[in-house]
């Protein structure tokens, strides 16, 4: 009975799976997923408050209440750019990584 014991746990710890290789992806994915975090937060707010101050009632010399309206329409768009461009990488990053799947 001892031996059957020591044989199951033996096998059960020679087939467990080893998840170690996708380490280096999570991390790479966590870090684009950082990265457009942070872009998706300080870029619009950014656009915004330069493009109100600078441009619009600035160098256009517009009038407040002008500049607000123009100025959030920079920042939605900055918004739009940001999420293209995170899910363009995200399907570059996941089609990369099936390829090198079918090559191995």
């Amino acid at each position: 009975m001892e031996g059957f014991m020591k044989t199951s746990l033996n096998q059960a710890s020679e087939t467990a799976p080893d998840f170690r290789g996708n380490d280096g992806s999570l991390v790479s994915a966590l870090k684009t997923l950082l990265f457009f975090t942070i872009l998706m937060v300080t870029l619009p707010i950014g656009l915004y408050f330069a493009s109100k101050a600078y441009i619009f009632e600035g160098s256009f010399e517009m009038s407040n209440t002008d500049s607000y309206f123009y100025a959030a329409i920079v920042a939605v768009l900055a918004v739009h750019v940001v999420l293209a461009l995170f899910v363009y990488v995200a399907w570059t990053e996941g089609s990369s990584q099936r390829r090198k799947g079918k090559h191995d």
